[in-house]
């Protein structure tokens, strides 16, 4: 499974990136391959390991903050080996040329 994810703390003022990088932290710790843009961060691994990460991160910034809004997206296929982080940037790279 391959998941994009953003955690927002709420009421923490107007700079979330303290929170952000903890949140990031504990991506990184999982071992998951993971990889953090300007406005997710991917992780790919079993259903039950990145839900867990991502429910770690959530409880994380809601224990600091009190409130955190959480986007997933998730894009689900059985039997499909793992990396499909890289193998579908390349897959859009290979048609551009």
């Amino acid at each position: 499974m391959l998941a994009a994810f953003s955690i927002t703390p709420l009421g923490s003022g107007d700079s979330v990136a303290d929170l952000v990088a903890e949140a990031v932290r504990i991506v990184r710790a999982s071992g998951l391959p993971n990889e953090t843009n300007a406005m997710f961060t991917n992780i790919e691994g079993a259903w039950d390991d990145v839900m867990a990460v991502i429910k770690e991160c959530t409880e994380m910034v809601g224990r600091e903050v009190g409130r955190a809004s959480v986007v997933v997206k998730i894009d689900y296929r059985p039997g499909v080996p793992d990396d499909r982080m890289e193998a579908k940037v390349a897959s859009i790279e290979s048609r551009l040329g």
